[in-house]
């Protein structure tokens, strides 16, 4: 009875792309996210949503198109979905893009504003600098200036947000705020105050004050830069 043998080439080869899927996660548990590039923690976070293909060049071309690992998490679903993601992988990017702003305004809560001042412009930075619409924000303190909690009020237009004093000055009582920090952004990028960012905060303040409600600060932001009221003498 001839003896059987066996076709080395018949044997499927392992994809290339497993073993570099292999690799990626051990350095960053050995060594840490510091260890790795963008691109590389966009892989990892790709893995599990497109567990069949090799991701580095879709997570390079993201970066690409977005400039940067933040933007790509808070990027709107259609552009991601025309970049090449699939929807599972859109979710899982945007719910990550989620949890970490989520996580960081619960870390803020309770802290002191003057101490903590550039950790809070960073947060709404993160939160509204690249948003496509105006928002209008207000962060809520108590009467030590800690922070009690942050919401958005409104969302506008490109260019335009609706702010009513008054529902203001009720959400800071329903709150127990003693202080308000108010924030919007500029989609244009640009944070100069506008003669209506100007009136709506003077209107503000005067619905405010019969009422013991200090407003601490009203910040612009831009794409690149954030602009105080009271650093430029407005309040």
């Amino acid at each position: 009875m001839a003896a059987r043998t066996t076709n080395k080439d018949s044997v499927p080869k392992e994809p290339h792309y497993l073993g570099h899927r292999k690799r990626l996660r051990s350095r960053f548990l050995d060594a840490g996210a510091e260890a790795l590039q963008d691109y590389e923690l966009l892989e990892l976070l790709l893995f599990s949503a497109i567990p069949r293909q090799d991701v580095k060049p879709l997570a390079k071309k993201l970066l690409t198109e977005f400039k940067s690992l933040w933007n790509v998490l808070n990027a709107p679903k259609d552009r991601l979905l025309a970049s090449g993601l699939s929807e599972q992988a859109v979710s899982t990017v945007l719910i990550v893009g989620a949890v970490t702003l989520r996580a960081q305004k619960e870390s803020l809560i309770g802290l002191p504003l003057l101490n903590n001042w550039q950790r809070i412009v960073d947060y709404c930075r993160l939160a509204m600098a690249h948003e496509p619409v105006e928002q209008f924000r207000l962060l809520f303190l108590d009467r030590k200036n800690k922070l009690l909690a942050e919401e958005i009020q409104q969302k506008g237009t490109l260019d335009h947000t609706s702010v009513y004093p008054r529902e203001i000055v009720r959400r800071a009582l329903e709150v127990g705020a003693g202080a308000l920090v108010l924030v919007h952004n500029h989609p244009s990028g640009d944070p100069s105050p506008s003669k209506n960012d100007i009136a709506m905060t003077q209107a503000i303040l005067a619905a405010c004050q019969p009422l013991g409600i200090a407003v601490h600060d009203h910040l612009v932001i831009g794409r690149e830069k954030t602009v105080s009221f009271k650093h430029m003498g407005l309040l």
